[in-house]
């Protein structure tokens, strides 16, 4: 176990008088042992308990053999996993459980348990994991520095005329140059009026002439996991894509310029949302502004007008304003910020200006 990690989580536990966690997320579990287990459709849990003796139940398919610093208890596809999970945990006591815990495995648990108390324990777990530690930070730079690399490939592809799928199996060869393990997330490659669906579906499209182009794209590297956005134009670019370009560009800086600690997600949304709607595009702002990441892509935590938490150091999250007009241009610009201890750092330095692609 990571002790530092698992001691912020018990700390967690403690002050809020939560006496006991069942950690069932593979994301977590790896985040606290540095082991990787994805138990597909069997029982995994990893049982904290506030004052000690914790302990993790997986299938005997899963062999550990390194000491990972905590009790291991194995079951087999004919146990009853969740009635062996009861020895080890309180049922006097309130049980919090993670929120993505297969419905089958917690309407049991809750049917051998009648008298047992529940409650939601992943907000524990999501803080822990949301304030990113200097190890952290620095992994999300190289994996965002690659992506800068990779991002910069891709741009210059664009003259081949490649489909846009062509251009996600290019993208998929450049990360394994760059050794980055795969895609943090299906890539976007959309040309023109595709861009204008925020999660358009890469096809055959080719581009022409006008076209915006939206590069959305990530990978993984040790465990983490880049994401960036940057979008051109193909030879001309109109007066109105080019109004739309330049109010998505002063969004994206504007929203950065907030972050700090002490600042308000919701008015971090909001400097980019404001300028938008200002600008007469704000019915074309359809998503939040950004989401936070890390060992996942779209970890707990976003920025939106509906948080009102307060950033913290540490904290590394997307900001990505976007004007979407259907059958017309989609625009999107994306960073990736780490909050400091009086600012911000932003982990993507590929260049935003407005760009023509000849």
């Amino acid at each position: 176990m990571n002790q530092e990690r698992l001691n912020n989580v018990l700390t967690e536990m403690k002050r809020r008088d939560v006496p006991q966690l069942l950690i069932s997320d593979p994301t977590t579990i790896f985040y606290l042992t540095g082991r990787w287990i994805h138990p597909g459709e069997r029982i995994l849990v990893l049982v904290l308990k506030a004052a000690g003796d914790h302990t993790l139940v997986l299938n005997k398919l899963f062999p550990i053999t390194e000491d990972l610093g905590v009790e291991l208890v194995y079951v087999d596809d004919i146990d009853d996993g969740v009635k062996v999970l009861l020895d080890y945990v309180d049922q006097d006591q309130i049980m919090g459980i993670d929120k993505n815990w297969p419905a089958h495995f917690l309407l049991h648990l809750m049917e051998l348990t009648p008298a047992a108390k529940f409650m939601v324990g992943s907000e524990i777990t999501d803080l822990v994991r949301a304030r990113k530690s200097p190890e952290e930070i620095e992994l999300m730079r190289e994996v965002s520095r690659d992506n800068d690399v990779a991002i910069d490939r891709l741009r210059k592809l664009i003259p081949e005329k490649l489909t846009e799928l062509e251009m996600t199996n290019r993208l998929a060869a450049i990360y394994d140059e760059l050794g980055n393990s795969g895609f943090s997330f299906d890539p976007i490659v959309a040309y023109g009026a595709n861009g204008a669906d925020p999660h358009h579906m890469n096809d055959d499209s080719i581009v022409k002439e006008g076209d915006s182009i939206i590069l959305d794209i990530g990978g993984v590297k040790n465990g983490y996991n880049s994401d960036m956005t940057r979008t051109f134009f193909y030879k001309s670019v109109s007066a109105k894509s080019r109004d739309v370009y330049e109010t998505v560009l002063e969004a994206n800086k504007r929203a950065i310029a907030m972050v700090k600690p002490g600042v308000k997600f919701s008015d971090i949304d909001a400097a980019a949302r404001d300028y938008i709607t200002e600008k007469g595009y704000g019915e074309y702002f359809t998503h939040r502004t950004g989401h936070f990441i890390g060992i996942e892509c779209h970890e707990a935590g976003d920025v939106s007008a509906a948080n009102h938490n307060l950033v913290e150091p540490g904290m590394i999250f997307s900001i990505e304003p976007g004007i979407y007009i259907l059958g017309e241009v989609g625009v999107r610009i994306e960073d990736l910020i780490v909050a400091t201890e009086d600012g911000y750092e932003n982990l993507n330095s590929y260049p935003k200006e407005l760009t023509i692609i000849e």
